[in-house]
């Protein structure tokens, strides 16, 4: 069964740039965190810690469709304004994965985005191959894709 991973994004007070709005640059580290999240603790609970062992990102395509404001009135004392961030895999290769994202302010879609990753090798400092159990993994993440 294939499905979207999501995932419940503090905002933070540092977010924020001159006009009050989340700064473009920052959705940058908001889909970092659920992009982390699926890959690394989703992943180890599915029996994958290699991700954790080396991915770099080659390539990022952000789409802005409205400012995303940090919205004291959706916080409380003890939480900060969360963003609703919907992420899946849209294309697995040999030695690379492409990362598709919704990002949600509230019920309303405020940006789209794509990362292309590559499994690195650290000790080696080069690319390498998805192994069969990364690839299970992300066709769990992975509509209309098979093996």
């Amino acid at each position: 069964m294939t499905d979207r991973f999501v995932y419940h994004c503090a905002l933070r007070w540092s977010d924020l740039d001159a006009y009050g709005h989340i700064n473009n640059a920052r959705f940058l580290t908001l889909y970092e965190e659920a992009r982390v999240a699926m890959m690394f603790a989703g992943g180890r609970a599915w029996g994958v810690g290699s991700f954790a062992d080396g991915v770099v990102i080659r390539r990022h395509e952000v789409d802005y469709l409205r400012p995303v404001d940090y919205a004291l009135g959706r916080a409380s004392a003890e939480a900060a304004p969360t963003v609703r961030i919907e992420l899946w895999v849209d294309e697995i290769r040999n030695a690379s994965f492409s990362v598709a994202y919704e990002l949600y302010d509230g019920d309303t879609l405020a940006s789209t985005a794509r990362s292309v990753l590559v499994p690195f090798d650290l000790a080696a400092q080069r690319p390498r191959r998805i192994s069969p159990d990364e690839r299970a993994f992300l066709l769990r993440y992975a509509p209309g894709l098979t093996g």
